[in-house]
C-alpha cells in the first residue's frame, strides 16, 4: 500500500531519550450487567528533545456529539456503552488539557485496531503511525466484531515485525494474541523507572488465570502475557494494564504525569 515503509527510519533525533509519560483518560465504558466499568487509556510520551508521541487514540470523537447514532453504526450496544465520554475525553480534548493539539504529535504508536484504540487515528495522519506489519495487513482496522466502518487513514506508516527501539527508553514489543498484530510498549523513565504499557495484551490482573477469554488467539495471548509478566519481574517495572478498573482509579492522569 502507498506510504508503507518496510524498515523503520530514524523517527527521533539521535541520542534522544524518554522524559515523561502522561496517562490520557479516554472515558469510561460499561461492559455489561454484572461485569464492570473500565477506563479507556491512552498515553503521551515526551522525549528530551521535545518530541511528543501518542499511544492509541480512544473511541471515535463522534461518540461525544452523537453517541446514539455512532453506537448504532458500530453495533456497540451488543457489548456495552460509554458512560463518560464528553469532548474532554476525546483525544483532542485530552491533549488540550496539556495545551496541545493533534498537530503537536510527532508520532503515533497504535497497539491494535480495535474501536477504543483507533477511533481518532485520522486526526494524527499528518505524522508517522507505527504499528506491527501484521496489524496493518488487515484491509481495514479490526475495529469491533464484524464491523469495519473505518479505513486506514492516508498517512505515513512505519511497520515493525519484532522488538523495535525508537529511542533510549522506548521499545516496542509485538505481543500477538488479543489481535494478530498487537503491540505493547516498554518505557524507561528517569525517575519512575521502567513502565510497561501492556495495551490489551493483559487487560486486567486476573486475565492470565482466566485464560485470556477476550483474545482472538488465547494460546498466543498467554505466551505474550507470560513474556510481559516475566519482563516485569525481571526489571521491577510498573505494569499498566489495558483496562483494569481498580488500577485505573489509582493512576495519575493528565495534566499530571510520570517522570
Amino acid at each position: 500500500a502507498a506510504g508503507l515503509m518496510r524498515d523503520a527510519p530514524a523517527l527521533l533525533p539521535a541520542g534522544d531519550s524518554v522524559a515523561r509519560l502522561t496517562v490520557l483518560d479516554f472515558g469510561l465504558f460499561d461492559v455489561g450487567p454484572g461485569r464492570r466499568i473500565i477506563g479507556i487509556p491512552g498515553f503521551l510520551i515526551e522525549t528530551r528533545s521535545g518530541a511528543r508521541i501518542l499511544v492509541d487514540t480512544g473511541f471515535p470523537p463522534s461518540y461525544a456529539t452523537d453517541p446514539e447514532g455512532t453506537a448504532a453504526r458500530d453495533g456497540l450496544p451488543r457489548f456495552g456503552r460509554l458512560v463518560d465520554y464528553s469532548a474532554r475525553q476525546t483525544a483532542e480534548g485530552q491533549l488540550a488539557l496539556l495545551d496541545l493539539a493533534p498537530r503537536d504529535i510527532a508520532l503515533t504508536i497504535l497497539t491494535h485496531g480495535h474501536i477504543d484504540h483507533v477511533g481518532s487515528l485520522p486526526l494524527f495522519a499528518h505524522a508517522p503511525i507505527v504499528l506491527t506489519r501484521t496489524e496493518r495487513a488487515d484491509p481495514q482496522p479490526c475495529y469491533f466484531f464484524e464491523k469495519r466502518p473505518m479505513d486506514w487513514p492516508d498517512a505515513p506508516y512505519v511497520l515493525i515485525g519484532g522488538d523495535t527501539g525508537l529511542c533510549t527508553g522506548l521499545t516496542l514489543l509485538p505481543t500477538p494474541g488479543h489481535t494478530a498484530g498487537h503491540l505493547s510498549v516498554l518505557i524507561e523513565l528517569p525517575g519512575t523507572g521502567p513502565v510497561i504499557l501492556t495495551g490489551d495484551a493483559i487487560n486486567r490482573p486476573s486475565e492470565p488465570d482466566e485464560g485470556y477469554p477476550d483474545a482472538r488467539d488465547p494460546a498466543l495471548a498467554a505466551q505474550s502475557g507470560d513474556r510481559l509478566l516475566a519482563l516485569r519481574d525481571r526489571t521491577g517495572a510498573m505494569l499498566i494494564y489495558g483496562h483494569c478498573p481498580v488500577q485505573w482509579q489509582t493512576l495519575r492522569k493528565a495534566p499530571e504525569f510520570y517522570g
